[in-house]
């Protein structure tokens, strides 16, 4: 290897680790400040390690019921993306139809729309048709714009999927039903399981769509928001903190199920194929 490479090896590397510090040291410093044994009211300067704030998290009422908001949210949000996107991205991949260009860049149009005018949008519908903005508008709104992320995902993995496997299910005698569930779907599980960790992890994250339809829901982001003003406690870093393990552990979890499927396919791919009793038969006779 020339100096020439070796300089540039260096330097992509150095490039590398700074671009992964300034993605995670605001994460960092979340994890760190639970930790902060702070005084009074702002939890922005470091005067001490104690974990007196892990003991009780939920020591705040208004907290407690925000981040159980968020997370009732993102439940039903990520159940209800899943399905609307699973099928959607089976229809877009699988089928042609009149209008498939059409509802394939509509999908598109949530993720390339400003989070303002998206929240705007959907507030003002909300009053002409008279819906009490609350729970159920921020689940129908969090739906709205995840659906597009879980109709990507899946549908990368199904574009990497043979479909003459679903075609010879059917040929044996197999419904639509049956072969959606019995090979389709846990063909494409590991990718709904990302797109579904990926749109929990959205819904509990927004901000900005959800203030312009929450009402008086206050989910944990608003809290937070609010809480700026007057000093963030200590547990919101400490809640944060738990949040981002979850996640972490979510997405280890369907990386492990990913290599284990990949390695049972390898397997099955380099399994010679099985000898028929009759050849077998035939060849004790001539051996």
């Amino acid at each position: 290897m020339s100096a020439r490479d070796r300089t540039r090896n260096w330097a992509l590397g150095i490039w590398s680790v700074l671009a992964l510090l300034f993605l995670f040291i605001p994460v960092f410093l979340i994890v760190l400040f639970s930790f902060n044994d702070n005084k009074g009211r702002f939890n922005f300067t470091w005067q001490g390690f104690t974990l007196d704030h892990w003991k009780d998290p939920f020591a705040d009422p208004d907290l407690a019921k925000a981040l159980v908001n968020s997370l009732e949210i993102a439940a039903v949000t990520t159940l209800g993306a899943v399905v609307l996107g699973t099928f959607l991205a089976l229809a877009l991949t699988r089928y042609r139809f009149r209008g498939r260009g059409p509802a394939g860049f509509a999908v598109f149009l949530p993720m390339a729309t400003p989070e303002v005018v998206l929240g705007a949008s959907l507030l003002a519908m909300f009053l002409v048709i008279g819906v009490d903005t609350g729970f159920w508008t921020i689940v129908i709104a969090h739906i709205m714009f995840t659906v597009s992320y879980v109709v990507v995902t899946v549908r990368a993995r199904l574009e990497g999927m043979d479909p003459f496997i679903e075609e010879a299910a059917q040929d044996l005698g197999a419904g639509v039903w049956t072969t959606f569930f019995k090979v389709t779907l846990p063909m494409i599980a590991p990718g709904v399981a990302a797109a579904a960790v990926l749109a929990a992890a959205i819904s509990i994250d927004d901000y900005v769509v959800t203030s312009f339809n929450a009402g008086q829901t206050q989910t944990f982001p608003l809290f937070i928001f609010g809480a700026t003003r007057q000093g963030v406690p200590p547990e919101v870093n400490v809640l944060g903190t738990m949040l981002l393990i979850g996640v972490l552990l979510l997405m280890g979890l369907n990386l492990l199920v990913q290599k284990a499927l990949a390695r049972r396919d390898r397997g099955v791919a380099d399994e010679p194929p099985a000898v028929p009793p009759a050849k077998q038969d035939l060849e004790a006779v001539a051996a």
